[in-house]
């Protein structure tokens, strides 16, 4: 080793440690619930008749179907980030989240008379819904692609929209304890439609600050 190498190896040993990609995820997803709930708690808060709907099941369906988007499309974008990635095995997960909406929303059609289906679909909060959606989940999709940079996704567009999937199902989970319009039917209208746009908007973001 001559001396510029030896200068330049003493210098990269002066440089502070990176943390690892599992730390930064574990950060990233504390400082998404955080500023979600923040977010969320300014701006709308739970219903109020928040602990009287507790216990019906399309209530509670809003949160096992947003929840499992959320928590498979970020086990999805973390391997993702990472050199190498199945990309299939990743977005498999994302089945799961799409069956539970398509068994929800089925079972709605057979209990209600067609006469009010798209009553039931139209609901009453659709303009709140593709509002507050993305304002909850700007922080969260802005941690979640800082986080996709840090590692090296070979996908950068395919890890960000995904992002996106898994920061539109945590802040539709946190709007969902608001949201009085409770039919399965409502959520994959109004909510798919708010979560998409916010997939759409994290590939253009990733693929713009994220490429290697």
């Amino acid at each position: 080793m001559d001396t510029d190498d030896l200068i330049k190896a003493l210098a990269s040993d002066t440089k502070p440690a990176q943390p690892s990609l599992s730390t930064a995820w574990t950060f990233a997803v504390l400082a998404a619930i955080a500023g979600a709930a923040i977010v969320f708690m300014i701006a709308l808060g739970p219903r109020a008749d928040f602990a009287a709907v507790l216990g019906t099941w399309r209530f509670e369906f809003k949160f096992v179907v947003t929840l499992a988007l959320a928590l498979c499309a970020l086990l999805a974008v973390r391997a993702l980030s990472r050199p190498g990635a199945d990309t299939g095995a990743a977005l498999t997960l994302l089945l799961l989240p799409a069956v539970l909406l398509l068994a929800g929303s089925a079972s709605e059609l057979l209990l209600l008379p067609s006469s009010q289906w798209m009553e039931r679909m139209a609901g009453k909060n659709g303009l709140q819904c593709l509002t507050f959606i993305p304002l909850i989940a700007l922080a969260p999709l802005a941690a979640f692609l800082l986080t996709l940079r840090h590692g090296a996704p070979d996908h950068p567009a395919l890890g960000g929209a995904v992002a996106g999937l898994a920061a539109g199902g945590l802040a539709a989970a946190f709007y969902a304890s608001h949201c009085t319009d409770d039919s399965p039917l409502f959520v994959t209208l109004w909510y798919c439609t708010a979560i998409a746009g916010l997939g759409l908007a994290g590939a253009l973001a990733a693929h713009l600050t994220a490429r290697w």
